[in-house]
This record gives structure tokens, C-alpha cells and sequence, in this order.
């Protein structure tokens, strides 16, 4: 099912509510952002529960704080397509994705999304995680490495250590053939997210990753969460345009 958003104003900009059906009896929503000129895509996986509420008018009941939520006007800006992802249709309750984001099955939720977004804009497809949603990205990327996954993986504010769950140090990293960018803010205060314990991230992943590393900006609340450090709050804009230029020069040269 496709829900086109009419409001006065252009595509781009409402988007359209797309439900893509994955296991049986199950769908998964996203919604789908397009600009004028579009250069690749990206497939936005937030953090936390993962459970957006995501409204068949493009309306968010959850998660609209998260970094990656909150910059989708400014991936457009940048020419790259958006889909923001939504926990899919039998896990839209508590605890939404949590417990679920290293199974099979949203490796298979993932892998449906992934080639409705390929077929839809004809374009390099990127996951682009944050926090929780990194274990989502890293581990969906390595079970799809040898067929069906992104063409791109990348990774901010990582979670680096987990006494609950596999942290991205611990997933099969060397197997992935396809770049890989981390984005790290330096005074991250989230314990999960330590930049002390970045080197065990970058000792595991493939030959040719970047990494950018970003200071100040704001840190107002829980430090785990969106407007503090970890969320790059006051820095949006430069961290989009540094993951823009890198997605660019990586799947389109």
C-alpha cells in the first residue's frame, strides 16, 4: 500500500507513507522522501525502541527527536532520497524493536525494505544507523553481505558496549565488502557509547572505513539521549553534509 500525502506543498517535502509487506502476514512502514534531484538513498534506522507510530498521513507519534528523524529536511537538502523506517506491523507495541533488531526476521523485514527502496529510486541504497539503530544497520548489512544488502553502511553514535545485547564490536565486522563511514561525537557521555572504546569498532571493520569525529554543540538531558552530545545536537547540519560528500564520493565515483 502507497499513501500519497497532498498538503499545498511539494512531494519532497510531505513525502509518501509506503507499506512494504516482508514476512507473512507482516508489513513495514516508511516513510519516503524524495528531492528534485536525487543521488542515492539512505534508509534511516533511529535509536531507542525503534517504534515510530508512523501515521498513514506521514505523522510521527514516536521517536521525531532522534538525529536521524529530525534531519530528514536536510538529507533532501543534500540530494539524497529518505526512507525513515518504522518497527514493522507485529512489533508496534512495547517493546518494539527492542530484542528484535539482531533476528532473522528483521534481518528479512530489512532486506524487503531494502529492495523496495532499490527498485523505487534506482539508486545506491545506504543504511545509516544511530545508536540502537547501529546494531540494526551493522548486523542487517553482514547477514545481507553476499546478496540483497546495502550498498553502503553507516555507523553514528555506535553502540560500542552492551551487557543486554551483541554491541557492534562483537558482529562479524570483516565480513563486510561495501564502505563503511563512523561518526562519533568525542564528549559522547552515553556509557554505551564511549568514544574510549571506538578502537575495538575500528579494529573489527574492513580496509578502506572513514571516521569523522565531531566536539561541542549542545548536551541537554539524559546523555543517552537525543539532544545531548550523543545526538549531535547543535551539530546536524555539518554531520549530514560530512555523511552527503562521503556517500557521494563512495557509491557514486
Amino acid at each position: 500500500m502507497v499513501a500519497s500525502l497532498l498538503s499545498g506543498v511539494t512531494q519532497a517535502e510531505v513525502g509518501t507513507v509506503v507499506d512494504v509487506p516482508t514476512r507473512p502476514g507482516v508489513t513495514v512502514r516508511y516513510l519516503w522522501q524524495v528531492p528534485a534531484q536525487p543521488r542515492a538513498s539512505v534508509i534511516l534506522l533511529v535509536g531507542g525502541n525503534g517504534g515510530l507510530h508512523l501515521g498513514a498521513d506521514g505523522s510521527l507519534g514516536g521517536m521525531g527527536g532522534n538525529f536521524l528523524s529530525r534531519t530528514r529536511a536536510q538529507f533532501l537538502q543534500q540530494g539524497l532520497a529518505v526512507a525513515l523506517m518504522d518497527a514493522p506491523s507485529d512489533r508496534q507495541v512495547p517493546p518494539f524493536l527492542s530484542g528484535f533488531r539482531q533476528t532473522p526476521e528483521h534481518v528479512a523485514d530489512l532486506k524487503a525494505l531494502i529492495a523496495d527502496v532499490r527498485q523505487r529510486g534506482q539508486l545506491p541504497v545506504a543504511l545509516v544507523g544511530t545508536s540502537r539503530g547501529t546494531q540494526s544497520a551493522a548486523a542487517v548489512a553482514i547477514a545481507l553481505a553476499e546478496s540483497g544488502g546495502p550498498d553502503a553502511l553507516v555507523l553514528t553514535s555506535t553502540i560500542l558496549t552492551d551487557p543486554q545485547s551483541k554491541a557492534v564490536p562483537k558482529m562479524a565486522l570483516d565480513t563486510l565488502r561495501i564502505p563503511v563511514l563512523v561518526m562519533h561525537h568525542q564528549q559522547d557521555g552515553c556509557k554505551l557509547c564511549s568514544p574510549a572504546d571506538l578502537p575495538t569498532l575500528l579494529g573489527k571493520l574492513p580496509a578502506g572505513y572513514q571516521v569523522r569525529m565531531y566536539e561541542g554543540g549542545g548536551n541537554v538531558g539524559d546523555p543517552c539521549e537525543a539532544m545531548a552530545y550523543h545526538g549531535f545536537n547543535g551539530l546536524e547540519r555539518r554531520v549530514v553534509q560530512d555523511l552527503s560528500v562521503w556517500l557521494m564520493d563512495s557509491v557514486l565515483r
